[in-house]
């Protein structure tokens, strides 16, 4: 039975297309924070992991598929809502159920205004009180009662105001020193499995977006949006060059070690170039 860790937010649908009814498929899923756990502790063979814990892995974990969550563009669901302009915000308050988001929103402050965010976790006593801004991810971010703020800030849509790329937040990887990774044909098929659920689950991204989004509180025209026009869900050369700049970014500011680097798995450019 191959245990596959699953980010639980809709943006995720896709990718799984048809994988929970797989006989030799279990998908157990979870906030994207909450993933690599997964793998550590031995809970998944694989999973969804957010891309800066790849990069902190530093080599402990091996991307396994050319199949990601990301954007090219606006997210709708990694954002920031403000009290004050971008360039004045100060301190921010932080969904823990994210890592990658946190990063992109650290590395973009540095870029873009000069400065180093004051980072305050959701939860904490002062947070709701105490901070210029407050970032979300995932379906909770659709909710209602998000318009008592002045600003909102896409992070897709400002990573790629700067950079003019696409942003990888999360990407199928198992641990380097597992059976799995060590074996050629284990892993062409467990790539070729999860190619093709994504390519399923990319034709079929309208009909996915009216049966799950509204019984995930999104409406239905918002989800169909979401999945078929934001979401991208293919690492091909613009997305890992994208990805390979923020590993950079990260390492420049101390978010990842200073050698921290991503190693794509070949069958992503051979697929490039197919």
């Amino acid at each position: 039975m191959l245990r596959l860790g699953v980010v639980s937010f809709l943006n995720a649908r896709p990718l799984i297309e048809g994988l929970p009814e797989h006989p030799g498929v279990q998908c157990r899923f979870d906030v994207p924070a909450a993933l690599s756990r997964q793998l550590d502790t031995g809970q998944a063979d694989a999973a969804l992991i957010p891309l800066v814990d790849v990069l902190r892995g530093n080599g402990r974990y091996r991307v396994i598929s050319d199949a990601c969550i990301g954007s090219d563009g606006h997210t709708m669901t990694v954002r920031i809502f403000s009290h004050v302009p971008p360039a004045e915000i100060r301190t921010l308050t932080v969904d823990g159920d994210s890592h990658t988001s946190v990063c992109l929103a650290t590395v973009l402050w540095h870029c873009c205004h000069g400065r180093r965010l004051d980072l305050r976790p959701l939860g904490a006593p002062s947070a709701a009180t105490d901070t210029d801004a407050l970032l979300l991810i995932g379906d909770k971010v659709v909710a209602p009662g998000r318009d008592g703020y002045a600003h909102q800030i896409d992070l897709g849509a400002a990573w790629q105001d700067l950079t003019g790329l696409p942003f990888v937040f999360a990407v199928w990887a198992c641990p380097a020193n597992t059976p799995l990774a060590q074996s050629a044909d284990d892993l062409a098929h467990l790539a070729t499995l999860l190619s093709k659920a994504r390519d399923r689950g990319v034709r079929r991204a309208a009909e996915i977006a009216a049966a799950e989004g509204p019984r995930r509180g999104w409406p239905a025209a918002t989800a169909h949006t979401y999945l078929t026009q934001c979401m991208r869900y293919t690492l091909d050369e613009r997305a890992s060059a994208g990805a390979d700049r923020f590993a950079r970014h990260c390492a420049e500011l101390g978010l990842a070690p200073p050698n921290a680097a991503l190693s794509w798995a070949a069958p992503l450019h051979a697929q490039e170039c197919g």
